[in-house]
């Protein structure tokens, strides 16, 4: 088990994200002084939720404002930091410029807090979350790997920045990641690599591609059927408590795939028919390949026909032996998962009967 030491401040970067929610709640919980960049510290209505938090924890929280952009920028809020959590990166499947909206943000920022942990003497451990999608690109890539499986050793060779921006971003910012480690000898790098995050936030109001799918599956977007697509799916919750472990785990190394289950679209949405099925509008069956291929680039045009072809009807295997073994992670099961997030949908009048 990690041993949490409350003497040393850590930094957060993107404090207001999906993961670095709870990150920060674990955190301040147990009663760290966290520092937290966020981008415009004007913008007080996001911080709500985490000042919420640290109004009753025994921890401190503590604001500074970063840019990815700006070398520097990290300098201060990091001052101190034993530990560095970046969280901070675009998660989106749409761009209109994949280059700017998701490439340079993610490997620039990644440089720039990375360097700036050099350059910071108190620096120990550097915790990246970066993805599976920078293991594979799509499904069908896994037919060439040993027993059809993602493992730590595995990267992603089939995405560009025409073909799935956003793993390709999260390909190259990992690399540049690890390129950074190795050049010097302060600190040790320990990579996060989680699959689908799903479960409710810290933040009820933020946006994110999970929150996108889920409120798809109960306001009737999905009500004919869904693709069936192989995926894996990681609760934020675990993802956190992954990080906070490999903060404080003295002997965590390298990259560490952070999955709960390998499941499909429609195995997620099945999870919710007990207790939502009477009142929302989820999907009961699988569509026909060709039919997703034919309109899903018209609903829904961050999908190419490419992807489509590559993915729906492939399934999705990812080996979470080491992060189990190592981090001591305990999955929750995908149905707790799903009904807590979309609980939180209802409650927050996000989702109406």
């Amino acid at each position: 088990m990690y041993y949490i030491n409350r003497k040393w401040p850590v930094l957060v970067t993107g404090a207001t994200g999906y993961v670095a929610g709870w990150l920060i709640k674990r955190l301040l919980e147990s009663g760290v002084t966290v520092h937290a960049t966020v981008r415009d510290l004007r913008d007080q209505d996001k911080l709500k939720p985490l000042n919420r938090v640290a109004s009753t924890a025994p921890g401190t929280l503590r604001y500074f404002q970063a840019n990815l952009f700006d070398d520097g920028s990290y300098a201060e809020a990091m001052q101190g930091c034993r530990v560095v959590f970046h969280t901070a990166s675009p998660f989106r499947l749409q761009a209109r410029d994949p280059q700017s909206e998701l490439i340079a943000p993610a490997v620039q920022g990644t440089h720039n807090v990375l360097n700036q942990a050099t350059l910071t003497p108190s620096v120990q451990r550097v915790v990246l979350t970066s993805s599976c999608a920078a293991i594979y690109g799509d499904n069908a890539d896994l037919l060439d790997l040993e027993h059809g499986m993602v493992t730590e050793e595995v990267w992603n060779h089939s995405s560009s920045p025409e073909h799935n921006p956003y793993a390709y971003s999260k390909t190259e910012a990992e690399k540049e990641a690890w390129r950074i480690a190795e050049a010097q000898q302060q600190w040790t790098l320990v990579v996060i690599n989680p699959s689908l995050v799903m479960g409710p936030a810290v933040n009820p109001d933020i946006t994110s591609e999970s929150f996108h799918i889920i409120r798809q599956m109960g306001d009737g977007s999905m009500r004919v059927g869904v693709p069936n697509w192989g995926i894996g799916v990681v609760d934020v919750r675990d993802v956190a408590e992954a990080h906070l472990s490999a903060g404080y785990t003295t002997h965590a190394r390298g990259r560490y795939i952070i999955s709960g289950c390998n499941t499909t679209l429609l195995e997620m949405a099945r999870q919710l028919l007990p207790k939502y099925g009477k009142h929302y509008p989820l999907p009961k069956r699988v569509l026909p390949k060709f039919l997703v291929w034919l309109f899903g680039p018209l609903i829904n045009p961050g999908i190419t026909r490419k992807t489509i072809t590559q993915n729906v009807g492939y399934a999705w295997k990812g080996n979470n032996t080491k992060s189990i073994g190592e981090l001591e992670l305990k999955y929750r099961p995908l149905s707790v998962t799903m009904n807590d997030f979309f609980a939180q949908l209802v409650e927050t009048g996000k989702l109406e009967r």
